[in-house]
């Protein structure tokens, strides 16, 4: 091997290795521009609703169906598109079953913000009661929406109590919430 070829060969190793690094770096940029970023968080929401139920004897349980209408105030947020501080509409449809077993409760609701997009939410609770004064724990599970929440879902753990002497009731809940792909 001649010196000028050992020569060449010298200069020619720290330009391969540059070529080879910015080729490795731009497969990677290639591969997660196809990535979607997952957009998740949380909020606190507190419900204020009245109630207007019926109650009847049904094959020795009573059941309990009718609506609930009121607010809905985010209390704290992680962000978009649930934005602390924001009042929404609330109406809801209840089923109750209640018998010697406890009680099986659901309740679609729709909830509106100020700008007409709808999120859809369902409630179930097989704990507590129904009564003024009682109450108890439950599961939100957020299924989608119009506008902004057309593709969030989520799951949201509630606690709620029926005021005594009252139609009022009042709901706590925690929700952690993601997009889905359209």
């Amino acid at each position: 091997m001649s010196a000028r070829n050992h020569d060449n060969r010298k200069l020619q190793e720290p330009f391969v290795r540059l070529v080879a690094a910015l080729a490795v770096a731009s497969a990677g940029l290639a591969s997660t521009a196809g990535v979607a970023v997952a957009e998740e968080g949380t909020f606190r929401l507190l419900l204020s609703l009245v109630r207007d139920f019926t109650t009847f004897e049904h094959a020795g349980d009573l059941v309990t169906g009718g609506a609930l209408e009121g607010t809905s105030t985010i209390l704290e947020s992680s962000g978009d598109p649930f934005v602390e501080g924001t009042d929404s509409k609330v109406a809801c449809i209840a089923l109750v079953r209640a018998s010697k077993a406890g009680i099986d409760l659901e309740a679609p609701c729709t909830i509106t913000d100020g700008e007409g997009d709808h999120m859809y939410v369902l409630a179930k609770r097989r704990s507590g009661t129904i009564e003024g004064g009682g109450g108890g724990d439950g599961r939100y599970e957020i299924m989608g929406g119009t506008g902004k929440f057309a593709d969030v879902r989520g799951n949201c753990p509630y606690d709620t109590e029926y005021l005594k002497d009252s139609l009022h009731l009042v709901t706590r809940t925690k929700c952690t919430w993601h997009r889905v792909s359209p």
